[in-house]
């Protein structure tokens, strides 16, 4: 053990880990592992601490006595025979279990310790040093943000003592940076910047700096811009940041039709909202979050964002981020809103690829495990609980994998007689940052995530969130905000300060002094704290005369707050390092000057015929297999059971319900009073798939799904919002740009259609562009992607509906009809053919069954509502039977049907057809008449009642195609994605 002076070293352990071991055996195909062990491990700098000071926080801090010895400065593992792996942070990255100890150790001996660095050592039985290197490198750590180190366990005495402490030797400095060059130069600029501006738009910085050449003279700042003014302009002018394709000028070619599009966000998106302009919005499209009335005296905000680039080269750091940095949305909304759910939707590649990993990717089974636990931290260690979400797999998220992470949030609707979801930063405002320090983890991250993955991605785009720290710094400023403390709140997420001051400054000025910032540690250049993107860090606009009394709050909650800048009537964003003036820029430039992009879009509507496959024999089979494909099995075992559902005690309908809370609910419901019934319902919608056909009827039927989730749990569907987040490829060329700008025209047309039949407006939205991975000749873009989020209002959650039957001879009926719509639908995948009749909205007469089954269900009529999405009717129907418990007799001659020249549908077309707007219920007996009566103008079928313990099917010529018990179904259900339990 190397002596290093005032730093220990406590071990602590020796566990087995079963779960490791199998994964090196199950997913290297390395049998040579015995067993597996694991020593946690704690260098603790500074705070001179004594042997018995140690032995204490070894005893009583560290280990858990009865179960884990310690050893303080010599290693606790002994002579075997195998390797010893220790995988730890790299230098700068967050340490979130080292940042932990340092308080702990203060909580228990009162001292303060410099720092204390965690990392792990695995102990390898039967493994050669030279496979434990490739344990290391393709399973347990990442070479981007972790070190290792390997000895061999035969000989082994303990490692050298490494800090990983950041040491950056540069003076910071600010650089001019010319830009009276040729256009190549330019472009060269800004590639090796990663700026991410195009060449328009760097001679449009050109052409502006050479206009006011004087005015910059006379301020003492060069002609030229400095380093620090034109990392902001990319900031502010990348497409995660300003969306310029959505406000691009599309010249859209369909069939023989041309029209100009002058920005899809105005044209398609806003508009529709302006057309419906519901009484119960409150704030739409300005803030960090939408914002809807939920009763008189209070709001409810949500926002989704995505995370996809960064989960690309970290998986869990990319994920925790992504729930932590999500969550400061709806906190920075208004004067900031107290958290209640978080959802989560990923899209991966099979967990079970068998294809070469093309460089810098991971192998999805590692994303899906990586981002898990990302969001079990994120989640679980913030107290709000994941209540909705889904997996759809699909290999082309191979490249990027798609990571949406949303968060919802309540707060009075006025704090004495001031709205919440108001703000303004006054001139004169102190700027204050609240929250975690500056570091180099983050730079770079707007302007990478409007970039493709390739070989020169910059590993500072990932950061790792402290979810632990953020709780404790959004409690404080929600004390701050009923303490009317501030004027103004917002998040520092991409971009960093430069977002965030740069947005609450934008209609009067701001001074930011960039050498106030408080740094994770010295040497970073001014540019670098303007737009580190280091997590837990909120932007707060304070009154002069409440600036003690926040500062004094800040500190009873043991929060950072440091003052770093003032409001001011400039109209510049007025930069300073170390008193002296190294960016000014007008507010009118920074947030208007971006050239409007011009693009070209053409969508040739695809042509050929439905294929001719033999029907099958065993539909017992099929619907097994139906049920055990990837986008339809259960993830309860595997993924779901390991976020917390019920934390803060609000879940009413959660994530599983059914006799076993096993079943797939539709939508999460919740009660975030406790002195109200009042509900608040979350859903979505996401297909996919449809994209290879049609991307209008792929948008479509994502707004239909996440509106008739919601409906099925008893949502009103005349109080709903919805959020749209759109991720993108655009492809290597511009062919592959001008096809992929005609699919996303199509998506939005759908999305204005469907969202205005609805009545049903979008408050908030996102979109992730260029998801294309791009490395040699390896090129993998993903399929064009809607997630459709919607949020609704139940009157009263004792009245709202799960999925599961609920008891013997309950009616079975299917609302809506059922057509020839299998192209891109799971039926089609599974036979391994393709077809081409998607599936369509109609939304005249969705909307009016929607209406229907929610006044059914305030009228209690109504037992089980469950909606027919991926696998059709012949899924629903299972998954209702079994979450219930109870079989069901069903006659398929009883489903109303799309009859095609007086013949009847096939079987499988009619079990497994994917055709939108249809609920799946069951009824009471005695309602019948009832319900009949109220739906008697719509198209509807009694297909057959509960009973039993299988699930019996029969065709129209009486003959049971299906019997089959219930729980062999639900064990095909479950069976998929037990392997990545079994192998950890």
């Amino acid at each position: 053990m190397g002596d290093v002076k005032n730093v220990h070293r406590i071990e602590v352990g020796i566990s087995t880990s079963r779960n490791v071991r199998n994964d090196i055996i199950h997913d290297l195909n390395i049998s040579d592992v015995s067993k597996v062990e694991v020593i946690n491990v704690y260098t603790i700098e500074g705070g001179n601490l004594t042997r018995e000071e140690l032995n204490f926080l070894g005893k009583e801090v560290f280990s858990d006595p009865i179960v884990e010895n310690f050893e303080i400065d010599q290693q606790l593992a002994t002579v075997f025979p195998g390797s010893i792996l220790e995988v730890g942070f790299k230098p700068g990255v967050t340490d979130n279990v080292g940042m932990t100890a340092v308080e702990a150790i203060k909580d228990a001996i009162g001292k303060d310790v410099k720092a204390v660095y965690s990392s792990k050592q695995y102990l390898l039985h039967g493994v050669e040093p030279k496979t434990a290197e490739i344990i290391a490198k393709d399973l347990i750590a990442n070479q981007l943000i972790e070190r290792w180190y390997i000895a061999d366990g035969n000989s082994f005495s303990g490692f050298e003592i490494e800090l990983p402490k950041v040491i950056l030797d540069a003076e910071p400095v600010v650089n001019e940076i010319n830009l009276n060059v040729s256009d190549a130069e330019l472009e060269q600029i800004s590639k090796e910047m990663v700026l991410a501006l195009n060449l328009e738009e760097m001679k449009a910085i050109q052409q502006y700096f050479i206009s006011v050449k004087d005015e910059r003279l006379k301020h003492g700042m060069p002609i030229n811009p400095t380093d620090v003014e034109l990392e902001c302009l990319a900031q502010t002018w990348s497409e995660h940041c300003c969306h310029k394709i959505f406000n691009a000028k599309i010249d859209y070619h369909e069939g023989d039709k041309q029209e100009t599009i002058d920005s899809l966000f105005k044209t398609y998106i806003k508009k529709s909202t302006d057309i419906i302009n519901s009484d119960y919005l409150v704030s739409v499209f300005k803030d960090n979050a939408g914002v809807i009335k939920f009763n008189e005296d209070y709001t409810f905000a949500m926002k989704v964002e995505t995370h996809n680039s960064p989960t690309a080269l970290d998986p869990y750091g990319g994920a925790i981020t992504g729930i932590v940095g999500c969550n400061r949305d709806p906190a920075g909304t208004g004067k900031g809103f107290k958290l209640t759910f978080n959802t989560d939707v990923f899209c991966f590649a099979s967990p079970f690829f068998k294809g070469e990993i093309p460089p810098r990717l991971f192998h999805p089974k590692r994303v899906l495990k990586g981002v898990h636990k990302g969001v079990i931290d994120g989640g679980n260690e913030s107290g709000i609980p994941t209540v909705n979400g889904s997996l759809y797999f699909e290999d082309r998220y191979l490249g990027k994998p798609l990571v949406f992470v949303g968060t919802g949030g309540i707060a009075p609707a006025s704090i004495n007689n001031k709205p919440t979801h108001e703000k303004e930063a006054l001139p004169g405002d102190y700027v204050v940052m609240v929250g975690g320090k500056i570091g180099a983890d983050g730079i770079h991250g707007a302007t990478f995530s409007s970039l493709e993955i390739n070989e020169h991605s910059p590993a500072t785009a990932v950061q790792i969130g402290a979810p632990i720290v953020q709780k404790k710094m959004l409690d404080f400023l929600l004390e701050a905000r009923n303490q009317e403390l501030f004027n103004a709140i917002t998040d520092n997420g991409a971009g960093g300060l430069s977002s965030s001051i740069g947005e609450m400054g934008e209609e009067i000025g701001v001074r930011l002094d960039l050498d106030k910032a408080p740094l994770k540690y010295p040497g970073l250049m001014p540019w670098e704290i303007l737009v580190s993107e280091a997590q837990e860090r909120m932007s707060i606009a304070v009154p002069k005369d409440k600036i003690d009394a926040f500062m004094e709050l800040s500190e009873s909650f043991s929060v950072e707050s440091t003052i770093v800048g003032s409001f001011n009537e400039s109209k510049h964003f007025q930069l300073y390092y170390n008193n002296k003036l190294v960016g000014n820029l007008p507010m009118s430039f920074l947030h208007d000057g971006v050239p409007q992009k011009k693009m070209k879009g053409i969508w040739n509507k695809p042509t050929g015929t439905d294929p001719e496959f033999k029907e099958p024999s065993d539909y017992n089979v099929i619907l097994k297999k139906m049920l055990g494909r990837l986008n339809i099995c259960s993830k309860e075992d595997s993924i779901l059971r390991k976020y917390d559902h019920e934390v803060q005690g609000t879940s009413i309908v959660k994530p599983f319900t059914g006799l076993f809370n096993d079943g797939p609910s539709d939508a999460a419901v919740q009660k975030p009073l406790f002195d109200s019934w009042e509900g608040i319902g979350v859903s979505h919608g996401l297909c996919p798939r449809y994209s290879d056909i049609d991307t209008y009827a792929m948008a479509a039927n994502a707004i239909d799904e996440g509106v008739r989730n919601l409906v099925c749990v008893g949502t009103n569907p005349d109080y709903l919002a919805g959020l749209d987040n759109f991720c993108w490829a655009m492809g290597y060329d511009e062919n592959d740009e001008i096809k992929y700008t005609g699919d996303l025209v199509r998506a939005n047309k759908a999305l204005f259609d469907v969202t205005t039949a609805y009545n049903l407006p979008c408050v908030s939205g996102k979109d992730s562009m260029r998801n294309d991975y791009r490395i040699g000749d390896t090129k993998v873009s993903v399929p064009p992607t809607l997630l459709y989020t919607v949020i609704g209002k139940l009157p009263d959650v004792r009245k709202a509906v799960t999925m599961d039957v609920k008891q013997e001879n309950d009616l079975v009926y299917i609302l809506g009809q059922t057509k020839k719509e299998l192209g891109a639908t799971e039926y089609l995948d599974e036979m391994k053919v393709n077809g081409f009749s998607v599936p369509e909205v109609h939304t005249k007469s969705a909307i009016e069954r929607y209406r229907l089954v929610y006044k059914a269900i305030q009228e209690e009529m109504i037992q089980s509502a469950h909606d027919c999405s991926d696998g059709g009717l012949g899924v629903a129907l299972a998954e209702s039977a079994f979450a219930g418990g109870f079989g069901m007799e069903i006659d398929l001659a009883k489903v109303p049907i799309q009859e095609n020249n007086h013949e009847r549908m096939r079987n499988d077309y009619i079990l497994f057809s994917e055709s939108a707007s249809r609920i799946l219920v069951t009824i009471k007996p005695e309602n019948q008449t009832k319900f009949e009566d109220l739906f008697k103008n719509t198209i509807y079928g009694c297909i057959g009642k509960v009973i039993g313990q299988n699930l019996k099917i029969k065709d129209n010529t009486e003959e049971d195609i299906i019997d089959t018990p219930i729980e062999n179904l639900k064990e095909a259900w479950k069976a998929t994605l037990l392997p990545l339990v079994e192998g950890g």
